[in-house]
């Protein structure tokens, strides 16, 4: 049960595109926004839908195949953990920045052959 202290389970659709940077001997890093979407109903029996968003980072080979596989709007699974760090801005204040740090990832979505060849392109 040790590993459900700091487990995360999202499914929602990515904002964009990941944006993927190399760094050191061939490492990976992939960002992406993330929005998750919760309908309720509100006093006068209306149904509200409240969207959240989360900013996801991944590492490594969890970042070569978000590369190659998430695309903007596509509804998928995600599992990670939740991570914030702490910087200092231009004026010397702390500020602080919490992400999901993505460790798996599952499309729910199917691709159309279209956009299967595009993206092997």
């Amino acid at each position: 049960m040790g590993t459900l202290r700091n487990s995360v389970h999202l499914i929602g659709r990515p904002g964009m595109d990941p944006e993927v940077k190399t760094f050191g001997e061939g490492k990976k890093v992939a960002r992406f926004s993330f929005a998750t979407n919760e309908r309720h109903y509100n006093d006068q029996m209306e149904v509200v839908e409240e969207t959240e968003w989360h900013n996801i980072v991944s590492f490594g080979r969890t970042a070569e195949r978000a590369e190659k596989i998430i695309r903007k709007g596509r509804l998928t699974a995600i599992e990670g953990k939740i991570q914030t760090r702490q910087y200092e801005d231009n004026n010397g204040n702390k500020r602080y920045f919490t992400e999901i740090v993505m460790d798996e990832f599952m499309l729910i979505e199917r691709m159309s052959i279209e956009e299967d060849k595009t993206d092997k392109e």
